[in-house]
Order: structure tokens, then sequence, then C-alpha cells
């Protein structure tokens, strides 16, 4: 990926971003284009699933969204049974 070129900005991040944004590096792909890699395709579910793959919290959010699936589910049943 060509960068055009562009003025330079320094940002702060944690320590725990930059080792995220390190290890998420291809080779000789510097930190701007991880960070237009990942961002360019804001709101494609492809991005979305390449993003939890390299988070390595993937089983973590499923399990996560498998709870609210099922208390959204048993709210809506409870909330019809009252109507």
């Amino acid at each position: 990926m060509h960068i055009p070129f562009m003025a330079h900005k320094t940002i702060t991040i944690s320590e725990e971003a930059y080792r995220e944004l390190a290890r998420m590096k291809r080779d000789n792909e510097s930190f701007t284009e991880v960070i237009l890699r990942i961002t360019s395709r804001k709101g494609s579910a492809e991005a979305l699933l390449r993003f939890l793959e390299l988070s390595g919290r993937s089983e973590e959010l499923a399990r996560n969204v498998e709870l609210v699936v099922e208390r959204t589910r048993k709210a809506r049943l409870h909330k019809m049974a009252l109507s």
C-alpha cells in the first residue's frame, strides 16, 4: 500500500494499544498503514471478523453475544406474557 505524502501528527496511545498495533503489523507495513487498513473498512462484517480474529477475543465476545440474545428473548417473552 502506498501512502501519499501527508502531514505528520504525534498521537499518544497506551502500551496495550501499541502492542496490539505492533502485533497486527504485516511485514514492511508502517503503523500508518496498519491503522488505515483497520479503519478504512469500518462497518464491514469482514473488517469486524478480521479484527476479532486478530484481537484473540472472539470466543469471549461470542459468549457475551449469546448471553445478550438469550436475555433479550426472555425479556420479549416475559413482556408478551404480561400484556
